[in-house]
């Protein structure tokens, strides 16, 4: 099946909706589909307000029907709800061809974090976003009850799952450091929605390590002189990293998932976090360390705990995440156009039904 992935996360981007359809691409090419990505590589872009990192794509309406119609794919699926996602959007439902939509993070709780803008205003443009996808794929169940809580048909709203690369992240050589053990690691996105303060400010003993970027770091390095940061790795370094950490330490509460969560347990490095959404959909919630994580509302607790549980207990829990399985469940909710929507799919794509 031809399936083209519409997306505005994309490199330079590293995060989890990034490496999550990356390794998406990667199984569905191993079952045999061909996959398009539309990223906003294609476009000019401008720098994301308060977050440069990610880039926007300016009125990409045009080039987005253009390489819907050159694609001639047999099935959508719409990742993000940017510029990119509105307009793949609009030209499917102008064209009457199905589609599906997914929702990888807490979209609305980052707004209201970055900006003050209150949850209903935002929940209330997924609906709209998502209301006319044939169905929302979502890691978690807790993720699905949130959206359904919001207004989402409970029947569209359906699991998509996440995984790790076990041959990549695993028990191996450790990044050579000089800091005082034990070592606690945070890897992610350096802003304001992933809480990280909540870790840096805490007393533990030893060392604090922080792997990523954002528009927090400069703020934190200046406010935390004896954390060592790191920036961005590579998928290799960043390995070598979980290796060297004692315990990985996440602090967010707005996580869907956390595909770190699983990296670090298949380096077999124990994670200390608290018990919310990601780390509950990773590690569990029931009493003690038996899946390889600590989960306290007292997140010191959490760490100090994670430093007594064994690391091959972590790396078992973290082999029974595969992304083929995920894959496997991604194509599972895919609408292909099918008989009936191919007439109308071959006027689209020949650009015959209307203006793009």
């Amino acid at each position: 099946m031809k399936i083209l992935i519409v997306t505005d996360a994309w490199e330079p981007q590293v995060n989890g909706v990034v490496r999550t359809l990356k390794s998406t691409r990667r199984e569905l090419e191993k079952m045999g589909h061909r996959v398009d990505l539309l990223t906003p590589l294609e476009f000019r872009t401008v720098p994301c307000p308060t977050y440069p990192e990610i880039r926007l794509s300016v009125l990409p309406r045009r080039g987005v029907a253009r390489r819907i119609r050159d694609s001639a794919p047999e099935a959508l699926h719409i990742a993000t709800e940017g510029p990119l996602g509105l307009a793949a959007r609009a030209y499917a439902l102008r064209h009457r061809l199905p589609f599906t939509t997914a929702y990888h993070t807490r979209f609305p709780e980052y707004v209201r974090a970055r900006f003050g803008l209150p949850l209903s205003l935002t929940y209330r443009f997924l609906r709209w976003f998502h209301g006319r996808a044939e169905a929302v794929l979502v890691p978690t169940r807790a993720v699905k009850d949130d959206l359904e809580t919001f207004g989402f048909r409970p029947e569209r709203v359906v699991l998509w799952s996440r995984g790790v690369e076990l041959d990549l992240f695993k028990p191996g050589p450790s990044m050579p450091h000089d800091l005082a053990r034990p070592v606690f690691l945070y890897v992610g996105r350096v802003a304001v929605e992933k809480n990280i303060e909540a870790f840096l400010e805490i007393d533990l003993p030893g060392s604090k390590w922080v792997a990523g970027e954002g528009p927090q770091l400069a703020r934190l390095k200046a406010r935390h002189p004896g954390v060592r940061f790191t920036g961005v790795l590579g998928q290799p370094a960043l390995a070598s990293l979980y290796n060297a950490a004692d315990v990985f330490v996440f602090p967010s509460r707005t996580d869907t998932f956390g595909l770190v969560l699983l990296e670090a347990l298949a380096c077999g490095c124990p994670v200390a976090a608290y018990p919310v959404t990601g780390p509950i959909e990773v590690i569990g919630n029931a009493p003690g360390d038996a899946n390889g994580g600590a989960l306290d509302e007292d997140l010191r607790a959490a760490a100090l705990r994670a430093l007594t549980i064994d690391r091959g207990r972590a790396r078992r829990h973290a082999e029974r995440y595969s992304w083929e399985a995920c894959t496997r469940q991604f194509v599972s909710h895919l609408h292909p156009f099918g008989d009936a929507a191919t007439p109308r799919r071959d006027a689209a794509l020949a650009g015959q039904a209307s203006r793009p």
